[in-house]
C-alpha cells in the first residue's frame, strides 16, 4: 500500500479549462469527490489506492484481476483521466504494471496532479488530448487492457461510441487483450444495447455487468461493456466477486450478452453524428 502523505488536498472549486472543478472532503475525512462541472467524476482516497467508492469501478477491476496475474507487466491504456483512480488500484494491485491516462482537459489534469500524490512516469503517464486522437496515434498490438471511462457532463462524446472507434481499440490491444467500457444509461437501456451490439462488431466475445436492476430497466446507472477476442467467461470467482460489493453486480457473458444487444444496431460514425468522419 501507499505510505501515508504528510500533507492532504485543498477543499475548494477550481477552474479548469472546461469549467469547473470541486474537490469535496469526504463525510469520513478519509477520502475526497472529484466534482467536474457539478457531476460526480472521481472519488480518491489518497493513503488507500485500494478504495473504489464506485461500485462500477469495483466491477471492472474484478475483470481484470480475474484475466490477469499479479506479476504481469500489464499496460494500460486509461481513456478519461478524471483523478486517477483506477490507475491508482491497478498500480498497487499490480506492481509491474504501466500506465497512460488521457484527459482533454489539460488544466484538470495539472490540477489532480497538485493535489493528489500521483505515481510519476513511467509508471502513470498522464497524457493531455482528445481520446480518440490519442488512441489513433498509439501503435498495433501495444495494449493489455484499454478502459473508456470519458464523459462530456452524464454523456459519453459520440464519437468514442463508435464502430470505426471500436477499431482503433482493437488494433492498439494485443491478442486477446480487454477492452472495458464505462456505460450510462436510463432505464430503457438503448444506449447500452447499441453500445454493446457496438463492441460486439469488433471483438469476438463481450459481456456486459451491472446491478440486476439496471438490466430489468428499473433504474438508471452504469453498465459495464468488457470486449475480448479471447474468452469472455463467467467464472464462479468473478461472480462472488462482482457479487461481494455494496451493490452486486451480475454478469451476462456469451449468448446472454447476444441477447441483450439482439435487436440494436451497432454505432458508426455516421449514424451517431460524428462530424468530418
Amino acid at each position: 500500500m501507499a505510505s501515508r502523505r504528510n500533507t492532504g488536498p485543498s477543499a475548494g472549486v477550481y477552474p479548469i479549462d472546461t469549467g469547473t472543478c470541486a474537490i469535496i472532503r469526504d463525510d469520513d475525512g478519509a477520502g475526497w469527490l472529484v466534482e467536474v462541472n457539478g457531476v460526480q467524476s472521481s472519488h480518491i482516497d489518497p493513503d488507500d489506492p485500494r478504495r473504489l467508492d464506485f461500485e462500477y469501478m469495483r466491477w471492472m477491476v474484478a475483470v481484470i484481476e480475474s484475466r490477469h496475474a499479479r506479476d504481469e507487466a500489464l499496460r494500460v491504456l486509461h481513456l478519461g483521466a478524471g483523478a486517477c483512480s483506477l490507475p491508482r488500484y491497478l498500480i498497487d494491485a499490480f506492481p509491474r504494471s504501466r500506465h497512460v491516462a488521457v484527459d482533454v482537459d489539460a488544466a484538470l489534469a495539472e490540477l489532480i496532479r497538485e493535489q493528489f500524490d500521483l505515481p510519476r512516469a513511467p509508471v502513470l503517464r498522464v497524457r493531455v488530448g482528445d481520446a480518440r486522437a490519442v488512441t489513433e496515434s498509439l501503435t498495433d498490438d501495444s495494449r493489455d487492457v484499454v478502459i473508456r471511462d470519458v464523459f462530456a457532463g452524464a454523456v459519453t462524446p459520440p464519437h468514442l461510441t463508435t464502430v470505426e472507434f471500436t477499431a482503433e481499440v482493437h488494433r492498439v490491444l494485443r491478442p486477446n487483450g480487454l477492452y472495458l467500457v464505462n456505460c450510462a444509461d436510463t432505464r430503457d437501456l438503448a444506449h447500452a444495447r447499441a453500445q454493446t451490439a457496438t463492441v460486439a462488431d469488433r471483438f469476438a466475445n463481450v459481456a456486459i455487468i451491472a446491478d440486476p436492476a439496471m438490466l430489468k430497466g428499473r433504474r438508471y446507472g452504469n453498465v459495464i461493456i468488457a470486449g475480448s477476442d479471447g474468452p469472455m467467461e463467467s467464472t464462479p470467482a468473478l461472480v462472488k466477486q462482482l457479487l461481494a460489493g455494496a451493490v452486486p453486480a451480475g454478469i451476462r457473458a456469451a449468448g446472454q450478452a447476444a441477447e441483450f444487444a439482439r435487436a440494436a444496431a451497432p454505432l458508426t460514425d455516421a449514424t451517431a453524428g460524428v462530424d468530418g468522419r
